[in-house]
């Protein structure tokens, strides 16, 4: 099987090194950035470049850029894939993207399903991508309702392959929703919380709980920015519900009311028991 890969930093690039490292599929690979297209030739990530103008050869096309990014790869590569080709994007957020690809299948006579890795690491870009980022994680996908069970399967199998340990079937506005809470706030929370000014003297202070609370805040600010502002229904109303939340952390700390803020600590942590 040959794949294409449009987009090679962190999870293009990992993609393309774990299809390399584990299957006999032929990987080609394109970014706009010629030193990465060369780095990713060089260490035998990718076997070949796709031809930006030419129609992709391909029986799968991954594309691994950021949602705006997407919707033009999208518009470009839809009257040159063949009717056999599987696309699926690689977005955190996935109603606008869908809509796109969908209509676009739809009328070009290609499959498209949305796709979002869960996996990723602090750093971007192909340097630091890694054969094994996606060992066991979950992969989520959303087709449309043309999609067969041929196609999920055959998407499914794709995944696996890469060394996905779960593969979800779902909605785009069930994982817009979703992600919202799981991804998006946990980044906001990050990046706010590390901008106290005692951060900065953490060191002999900070064990575990500053490490993991502060890990996602180095981020690609533009990113970041986007995938939030593509989602920001979901995320006004999660960041809303934990505001509230700590409000009532906050009355309790200031009235001076143990009963409340033990009762406050306990229903949190049989929350999370519970999940």
């Amino acid at each position: 099987m040959t794949v294409g890969i449009i987009g090679l930093g962190l999870i293009g690039g990992s993609l393309a090194r774990a299809l390399a490292a584990h299957t006999a599929h032929r990987v080609l690979g394109w970014d706009h950035d010629a030193a990465t297209r060369e780095a990713a030739l060089r260490c035998g990530a990718i076997q070949g470049l796709l031809a930006p103008d030419a129609p992709p050869a391909c029986d799968v096309v991954v594309v691994a850029v950021p949602p705006r990014a997407t919707l033009g790869v999208l518009d470009e590569l839809a009257p040159r894939v063949t009717p056999d080709t599987l696309v699926v994007d690689c977005c955190g957020v996935k109603r606008a993207v869908c809509a796109r690809g969908f209509a676009l299948a739809a009328r070009h006579g290609f499959t498209f399903i949305g796709g979002h890795p869960m996996a990723g690491r602090e750093r971007a870009g192909f340097a630091a991508s890694l054969p094994t980022l996606f060992r066991g994680a979950s992969m989520l996908l959303v087709p449309d309702a043309r999609a067969t069970e041929t196609v999920r399967a055959r998407a499914e199998a794709f995944f696996r392959e890469a060394g996905f340990g779960r593969i979800v079937f779902t909605t785009a506005e069930h994982h817009d929703r979703m992600i919202a809470l799981t991804s998006q706030l946990a980044h906001v929370v990050s990046n706010a919380y590390v901008k106290s000014p005692r951060a900065a003297g953490h060191a002999g202070f900070s064990a575990g709980s500053f490490a993991d609370l502060t890990r996602v805040a180095r981020l690609d600010e533009h990113l970041w920015c986007e995938l939030f502002l593509e989602n920001r229904d979901n995320l006004l109303i999660e960041i809303d519900t934990l505001l509230e939340a700590l409000r009532l952390y906050r009355d309790a700390l200031a009235a001076g009311d143990a009963g409340h803020l033990t009762e406050l600590l306990k229903a949190g942590r049989e929350c999370k028991e519970n999940l």
